[in-house]
Order: C-alpha cells, then structure tokens, then sequence
C-alpha cells in the first residue's frame, strides 16, 4: 500500500503532504493513522514547526465518502464514531502541538479538508483555492471543529451561510473576512509556506508555544481571567532562556539565536 501522507524534513521543521490527489486528498482511516504518525514524530522530534499542504489540484476534501456509503453497509453508519475516533482526535493533536503549524490550501479545502486547514495556527492560501462548507450537500453539520472556527472566525450570519448554501468562499474573500492569514499567486504558495515555516523554525519556540496557549484561551476567558493568565505565561516565558537571549541580542543589535527548548 502506498503512502497517503509524505514526510519532507527539513532539519528544524517538517513538510507534510496530503497524498491521495486521485481522490482529491480525501481522508481513509489509514491515512489518519499516518498523518498523526507524521504529527507524533515531529513533536517527538521536537520540530520547530510544521508546515502541512496538499498533493495535486486540491488540499484536502475531507471524509472519503466511499468509506461511509451507506448503500455498501449493514445499516446506517455511525458517524458520530467516525468523528469521535479519528476527526477529532486529529484537531486535537494540531491544536496542542507546541509548534506553529502552517497549512498552505491548494486548490480546494472542503468538508473536514476546510476544518482541518482551521485548525491549523497560520492558514495561506493560492489565489485559486476555495473553501467550501459541502456538509450540507449530503444532510451532515460541520464537523471537525468547522462549526466552532466557522462562528468564532466570521460571526454567526457569516457562518450560517457558508454552512447552509455550501456556496464556495474564495480564497480572496476569506482573508477579507479573516477566516485565513493571507493570499499568494499559486505559483508561490508553497515557496512562501516554506519561507514561513523556516523563519518560526528559528524562532522562540517556547514562546510561540506560549502564544498559542494565550490565543486559544482567549476564546472563552473572561478578560479578568485572561490578565491573569497571561501574567502566568510572561512569567513562564521571562525565566525561559530565549528571553534573556532576544534582549541580548536586541541590545546588542544582532540577530537572536533562539534555543528550541521547550
């Protein structure tokens, strides 16, 4: 069997590709297993970050619905499992990594393909990608996060359309309305996910970590709250080594050799 996920290490980072282009990327249970494998070892590895893209014409369609037709099953399938035990577990593992993570979206992100760009910290993406909620094509909500990102990102009116009308969002309108980071011409987009992720890759990871603990908090603290736990963080941060580093070198005006160390 061939693999569905290819593994690019690049020293201090990690390329991940999503490689099923036949079937547009769509996940099968094998390929979850591969690519939070892929996910495990650049933590394992204590990778500085990850950038994760797609083979061929599109970044990823979600579920392969030849695996969940129910037309080949005895009875209907349970999806709730199927979210329980692979979809969620995957935004999960991205979201807790203590490394940025980059999606660059080729092409089209739809069904759990758009979620799992969503879950990933930095999202950019080629001028001809789209991101398409096509849940409600086949009676389903969005899943895998997409209904959490879809309201927290743009606002509930935005994201009832998307998911009710499946009506494709351009890659330009979706940083418009800042669902994404940026947009590139396509020929430029994995030159500029490889650029980014080699900048993090020498950055303070510890801090980034750090960063995303703030940020993903910041969705359901109180501000009172929320001061208080930032406070614990700069602590955190201003005992880390990186700290002491960043200001020597800003001090000394040279660049900063961070550590890496968690």
């Amino acid at each position: 069997m061939e693999n569905s996920i290819l593994v690019t290490d690049h020293g201090n980072w990690v390329e991940i590709t999503l490689s099923r282009p036949e079937r547009l990327n769509s996940f099968t249970a094998d390929m979850h297993l591969e690519l939070r494998g892929a996910l495990e070892s650049a933590a394992s590895d204590a990778k500085r970050a990850v950038l994760l893209t797609g083979a061929g014409r599109g970044f990823c369609a979600g579920q392969d619905l030849g695996d969940r037709d129910p037309r080949t099953m005895d009875g209907p399938p349970d999806l709730g499992a199927t979210v329980r035990t692979y979809w969620a577990p995957l935004v999960r593992q991205i979201r807790s990594l203590e490394m940025p993570v980059i999606c660059a979206v080729n092409g089209v992100a739809a069904g759990a393909g758009s979620s799992v760009a969503l879950a990933c910290d930095m999202v950019i993406a080629a001028e001809s990608a789209r991101f398409i909620q096509s849940f409600s094509k086949v009676g389903l909500i969005p899943d895998t996060g997409g209904s959490w990102q879809l309201t927290r990102l743009l606002g509930r009116a935005r994201a009832m359309g998307l998911a009710l009308t499946a009506e494709p969002l351009s890659a330009n309108k979706a940083a418009d309305w800042g669902l994404i980071w940026k947009v590139v011409p396509d020929d430029e987009l994995l030159t500029t996910g490889r650029d980014l992720a080699e900048r993090l890759s020498a950055g303070p990871t510890f801090g980034y970590a750090r960063t995303k603990d703030a940020i993903s908090a910041a969705a359901t603290n109180t501000l009172d709250a929320h001061l208080d736990f930032e406070a614990e963080l700069m602590k955190l941060c201003g005992e880390h080594p990186d700290y002491a580093e960043g200001v020597a070198a800003f001090l000394d005006k040279r660049a900063p050799n961070f550590s890496g160390e968690r």
